[in-house]
């Protein structure tokens, strides 16, 4: 079939009922390059929640289950299965939920982290490639054009050899005890019974790591960790600073942080290589800064002529016309309906080099985040992460 031709990616949800403010992302994503239906769902704990859900969605009744495990017990079953499930829950779920799913022989696109230990990393990894699954992690930061081109010009050896990487994730979204006014978001991101101290790794740290891998295409092998607190009474630490040594030798750092006052989203990315650097920031997503040792700063703008194929193939609008969260969302999901319809009908599909995040980038958040956490608690000592 041709791309024309092709079916649209049959997906259930678990989670994002009323006030779950990422599915409505995903949603949006979906229907970006209408690559998707949603035809099913376990919405929320509370029937009648899921059912609203449901009816705003148009999910026929005999598909909106009570939970997530009747889901992934009745849908192989039909004929009309889905072919993935999309899992935008609070993160302490994303395991169970990923392996009734992947064990009932259905794929998943689960919102990061892909779980909370690296051996269930290992094992929902183990699973996917068992069934010849398919597992995209939304570390929806990979899927702008420009950190895709920044990629490739790591790749192409425009930087040189890489020696130092600067990565934050530092917000000021939380400089306020929201978790104690009602703030929904905040009450199980700060609540010290589900994630504790490592909540702020996980939910902020991971991004910085992964894009951090990313671009550079190296590996962080050791981590020395300082958690500390800006907001006084709150349950968890909300400030992290970490020293970083990747696989090449390279040196850096990584700052999150969910109480940097005045911070807006506050991701950001340098590296600096010995031929030259680069620069991003999430709050400017259409330019990247690079400095090249023999000439003059450039700032390269997405949509202009002569930037990689992987920054021109998501470039929807062109030169001038900015482009965000929403669309880069959407690269991921529309690569991964890529393979999700190559499995259905039995056709080779191989990951691009720069393509969405699988369970193997799961699987090293989760030990990146394992990682910093022994250190933390070693006093700060360099701690090697979990070979995998």
């Amino acid at each position: 079939m041709s791309t024309e031709e092709r079916r649209a990616v049959r997906v259930g949800m678990v989670g994002g009922g009323p006030g779950a403010g990422i599915a409505e992302t995903h949603r949006t994503a979906m229907r970006l390059d209408d690559r998707y239906a949603l035809v099913a769902g376990a919405f929320s704990r509370d029937p009648d929640k899921s059912r609203a859900a449901a009816r705003r969605l148009r999910i026929p009744e005999d598909r909106v289950y009570p939970d997530y495990a009747a889901m992934a017990a009745a849908e192989p079953k039909r004929n009309d299965r889905i072919d993935a499930v999309v899992i935008v829950t609070p993160t302490d779920s994303h395991y169970a939920i990923a392996k009734a799913f992947l064990q009932a022989g259905i794929s998943v696109i689960c919102d990061k982290p892909l779980c909370l230990t690296v051996s269930e990393g290992k094992e929902l990894k183990a699973l996917a490639d068992q069934g010849g699954l398919i597992v995209c992690l939304t570390h929806n930061y990979s899927g702008y054009a420009m950190v895709r081109h920044a990629g490739r010009m790591v790749r192409n050896g425009d930087l040189g050899e890489v020696r130092v990487v600067q990565a934050e994730h530092a917000s000021g979204w939380a400089i306020k005890l929201l978790e104690k006014e009602g703030h929904k978001q905040a009450a199980w991101r700060t609540d010290p019974g589900l994630l504790g101290d490592a909540s702020l790794l996980y939910d902020l740290g991971t991004h910085a790591h992964q894009l951090a891998r990313f671009i550079t295409g190296l590996e962080v092998t050791e981590v020395a960790a300082e958690l500390s607190q800006i907001v006084q009474g709150r349950a968890i630490k909300d400030n992290a600073n970490l020293l970083l040594r990747f696989s090449n030798g390279a040196r850096g750092t990584l700052w999150a942080s969910m109480a940097a006052v005045g911070n807006e989203h506050g991701l950001r990315i340098r590296v600096y290589g010995d031929r030259g650097s680069l620069a991003w920031r999430h709050e400017d997503p259409q330019h990247l800064r690079y400095c090249p040792v023999d000439g003059p700063p450039q700032v390269l703008a997405q949509g202009m002529p002569g930037l990689s194929p992987e920054a021109a193939r998501w470039t929807r609008v062109g030169l001038g016309h900015p482009e965000g969260f929403f669309e880069a969302f959407a690269n991921l999901y529309t690569e991964a309906a890529d393979a999700l319809l190559a499995k259905a009908e039995g056709k080779p599909y191989a990951k691009a080099e720069l393509g969405f995040p699988d369970a193997s980038d799961g699987v090293r958040g989760v030990a990146f985040v394992e990682g910093a956490m022994r250190s933390y608690r070693a006093g700060g000592s360099w701690t090697p992460l979990e070979s995998l």
